[in-house]
């Protein structure tokens, strides 16, 4: 019997349009694809077609859009009610959710209220305290966005807005893992993810200034690792660690960084041409256009399963002999340029052989439906946890 398999999409409804000038985006660079006088704003034909296409090629009762940038919030409120109301008149009998990543700057009441009516998950874009969040996060006239931001992430709370924080670690931000991490607490975040910087310079193999070493990406989760396994867990939910224990306890992994191939996590533009990955938007790795070709077609398409493929085909022989194989995977194709292994290996080898003792003791947890919080009457040295049925 052929397993059923969805596609996540990524919609970039505005391109690389923003608002502000971070040092270390990836996406900028994109609006060179089109013409100087691209308008750049998703039209009522592609919203249409890409909606009603996503949801027929989804074969599960509900269905997550995800609208990122550039700023999608740069298109205005009503962009996203005629996105409902579209929506509703494709959905048929399936759920329907929304996942809006942002910086926060234009969020405001009406903004909110809207997001909140409407059930909207939003990711907010926060790297830290203003010290460390604008080091890199900053306006086109050189301003930090700090203010800015927290101030929209407030917006969100007082509204009941679910949301989660997105925090990129680049190399200076990776030198404050606790502040950090206390200031997210402090700000009542619940939900976090990190994630690290890594880019080349254009046009070379040269690492950028504002990478993450190896070591540093994996030191600063370590720190931020044994304060949250200690005090954390069941409260915060750092999605790092709950990927990891998602392996830990051998489930296939939510996110494709992790996962042991790629190729059904897919980009569209705001002119509907969609792409094999948000990492690989280049003409070398154009699928189509949904106004043209369907989207369960253009994933399905040979070009696209051998990039998908090729995530463990391509496997370095240290991959395949690295005891944490099952955790990591290789990691993002688009950092497999050091000999073939991920840029990030030296760090990631480091955290997951830290971590790997409390791993397998909450895996055991789990499978003795004991609460994985119980980790923490453990609060030095590895977990010594009595792990009797009735205990």
């Amino acid at each position: 019997m052929r397993t059923l398999s969805g596609i996540h999409v990524i919609a970039k409804p505005i391109g690389a349009v923003c608002n502000i000038n971070c040092a270390y985006c990836f996406y900028l660079e994109k609006r060179g694809l089109f013409p100087k006088n691209e308008d750049f704003r998703m039209s009522d034909d592609v919203l249409s077609a890409f909606i009603r296409q996503y949801i027929e090629a989804q074969p599960f009762p509900e269905v997550e859009f995800v609208w990122q940038g550039g700023e999608p919030t740069l298109l205005g409120i009503d962009f996203f009610r005629r996105m409902i109301k579209l929506q509703k008149e494709h959905k048929r009998d399936k759920k329907v959710r929304n996942c809006l990543q942002t910086n926060g700057v234009l969020l405001n009441d009406e903004w909110c209220e809207f997001l909140k009516k409407h059930d909207f998950l939003v990711g907010i874009s926060l790297d830290g305290p203003k010290e460390v969040h604008d080091i890199y996060r900053k306006d086109s006239t050189g301003k930090g966005t700090f203010d800015k931001a927290v101030r929209g992430l407030r917006l969100l709370k007082k509204h009941g807005v679910e949301f989660n924080v997105l925090a990129s670690v680049a190399k200076e931000t990776a030198k404050a893992p606790l502040d950090i991490y206390h200031f997210l607490k402090d700000e009542g975040v619940k939900f976090i993810q990190f994630t690290p910087v890594v880019e080349r310079e254009a046009g070379s193999d040269k690492i950028s200034s504002f990478t993450v070493g190896p070591e540093m990406w994996g030191d600063f989760l370590i720190r931020i690792f044994d304060e949250w396994v200690r005090n954390d867990v069941g409260k915060t939910f750092v999605m790092n660690f709950e990927w990891a224990l998602n392996a830990w306890v051998k489930n296939a992994s939510p996110v494709c960084i992790f996962s042991e191939n790629c190729g059904r996590s897919l980009v569209i533009e705001h002119n509907g041409d969609v792409y094999s990955c948000d990492h690989f938007v280049h003409p070398k790795y154009l699928l189509g256009n949904v106004l043209k070709s369907p989207l369960k077609d253009l994933v399905e398409i040979p070009a696209q399963k051998v990039f998908g493929e090729a995530k463990s085909k391509t496997l370095p022989d240290p991959c395949k002999k690295c005891a944490f194989l099952f955790a990591c995977r290789g990691e993002c194709p688009k950092r497999r340029f050091v000999k073939g292994l991920n840029y990030l290996c030296p760090g990631y080898k480091r955290y997951f052989q830290h971590i790997d003792r409390y791993m397998r003791t909450m895996a055991q947890l789990l499978s003795y439906d004991r609460p994985v919080s119980d980790i923490m009457k453990a609060s030095n040295g590895p977990p010594i946890i009595n792990l009797d049925k009735k205990g």
